[in-house]
C-alpha cells in the first residue's frame, strides 16, 4: 500500500548521467544514506534514505541524450486506468506501465504543454515513507505556460480540483483532492527560470535553513538558479546540481 491517498505525490528520482556524483552530492546537502538496488538490471538505481526511511531515489538515464532530471510520481492503484486516462485527456504516454522487479508497477506520462511526470502503484515498496520534514520530499509543482489547459488535463486524469490565490500580480493554483491540496501550480517566471526550460514539474525538499542549504549546495559543486526568498509557504531557493538537475529546497518555519 502506499503512503498517500491515488493522485498524490509519493515518490520523487533523479534520472543522471553521474550518479556517483549523485551518491555523493545529496547525501552530503541532505543528510541521506544511499541504499543500492541489488538487482544488475537496474543499472545501480539507489534509493536514499533519511533516518533509514525511504525518502527518495537516483539512477542512470533511461536515453542517453535525457537530460539531467528530478520527476514527480503520483500514487495510484491502477497504472493501467491512468495512461487512458493520460491519453484520453491529450497526454502522452511515454513509457507505459510496467513492472520494477516486485517493487510495483511505474509508467511516464508527459502532459499536453510537455511536462513530464510519473506514477506508482506500489508492490513491495510503498514510495516515499516520509515526508515533510527536513531532508525529505515536500512540495511539488508544476510550472507551466498553459495553467487553463493544465486544469481541464490534471482534473481528468487524476479529478483534482484548482484552487486558485493571488500572490502578488501572479495567480498561484493548489491542486485539491477531496479536502487536501496535493501540489501545486504556477507560470513560469521569465526573470526566474531559464527560456530554454518547457513546461516541467519540480520537486521541494524541505530543510531547516534555505539560504544554509543553498550554499551548502553550491559548495558542493551544484548552482543557485534562484536565490533564496521568501514566499507564503516559507522560504525557498531554486537550485541545480552539479550535473545540472533541477530541484527546489524550502524552509516550511514552524
Amino acid at each position: 500500500m502506499s503512503t498517500v491517498p491515488p493522485g498524490t505525490p509519493c515518490w520523487a528520482d533523479l534520472a543522471t548521467p553521474d550518479l556517483t556524483d549523485a551518491r555523493r552530492f545529496y547525501p552530503e546537502l541532505f543528510g541521506w544514506t544511499g541504499q543500492v538496488t541489488p538487482e544488475p538490471e537496474a543499472g545501480g538505481y539507489t534509493v536514499f534514505l533519511l533516518d533509514g526511511k525511504p525518502v527518495a531515489g537516483a539512477g542512470p538515464p533511461a536515453i542517453p541524450d535525457q537530460v539531467p532530471i528530478w520527476s514527480t510520481y503520483l500514487a495510484t492503484d491502477d497504472a493501467e486506468l491512468v495512461a487512458g486516462r493520460v491519453e484520453r485527456a491529450g497526454g502522452q504516454v511515454v513509457v507505459p506501465p510496467f513492472e520494477v522487479f516486485d517493487r510495483g508497477w511505474m509508467a511516464v506520462f508527459a502532459d499536453p504543454a510537455g511536462a513530464t511526470f510519473s506514477v506508482w502503484q506500489p508492490l513491495a515498496m510503498a514510495g516515499a515513507e516520509v515526508f515533510n520534514v527536513p531532508g525529505a520530499m515536500s512540495w511539488n509543482e508544476l510550472v507551466t505556460p498553459d495553467p487553463e489547459g493544465a486544469k481541464v488535463f490534471y482534473e481528468l486524469v487524476f479529478g483534482w480540483q484548482p484552487d486558485d490565490q493571488a500572490v502578488g500580480a501572479m495567480t498561484y493554483t493548489g491542486w485539491r483532492l477531496g479536502t487536501q491540496i496535493v501540489a501545486g501550480m504556477m507560470p513560469p517566471l521569465a526573470d526566474d527560470f531559464p527560456a530554454d526550460l518547457p513546461a516541467y514539474w519540480t520537486v521541494y525538499f524541505a530543510v531547516p535553513d534555505a539560504d544554509a542549504a543553498a550554499a551548502r549546495a553550491a559548495e558542493l559543486g551544484g548552482t543557485i538558479l534562484v536565490p533564496p526568498r521568501d514566499i507564503p509557504a516559507g522560504r525557498f531557493a531554486a537550485l541545480r546540481d552539479p550535473q545540472g538537475a533541477l530541484f527546489s529546497v524550502i524552509d516550511l518555519g514552524s
